[in-house]
């Protein structure tokens, strides 16, 4: 692989800005929707390697790097390594990223309040969804001091 003339130490890929001083998998891996299983399986797929500094990719692996993580689809993973499989809208299984992907999650929670499901009244009262205990934890407003007896 041809080393870039000089290091980059900010290095945009996926419409995020990234530390060209961290290894290739941990940087890809603060992009949100990719963590650090996926960063690595796609690094391994265009034959980079995990562990060289961001900053001493050339502009086209860099260039490279942004399209595939903009649509990893076409690297053809399983089903799996996707974080929205078989989509609720085309059936698609999808990959998303950054703020595509805080879209499509309130999209879903509005989605589900509005078909009232159990999760969706959880969300809408403010409440724990995911079967988690509430008889101590999770109250919300201020609280009241305890007053010391003279």
């Amino acid at each position: 692989m041809r080393l870039a003339e000089e290091f980059k130490y900010i290095v945009r890929i996926g419409d995020t800005d990234i530390d060209g001083s961290l290894p290739a998998v941990y940087g890809l891996a603060k992009i949100k929707g990719i963590g650090y299983t996926t960063a690595l399986a796609i690094l391994r797929k265009l034959n980079m390697d995990p562990l060289m500094r961001l900053g001493y990719f050339s502009d086209a692996k860099i260039k490279e790097l942004d399209e595939v993580v903009k649509d990893i689809t076409k690297l053809g993973f399983p089903s799996w390594l996707y974080n929205r499989r078989k989509d609720y809208a085309t059936g698609k299984d999808l990959h998303l990223i950054g703020a595509e992907l805080v879209f499509y999650a309130r999209q879903d929670i509005e989605r589900e309040k509005r078909i009232r499901s159990w999760r969706g009244v959880r969300h809408a009262l403010g409440l724990k969804v995911r079967g988690q205990r509430t008889a101590t934890t999770g109250r919300i407003g201020m609280t009241i001091g305890v007053s010391k007896k003279k």
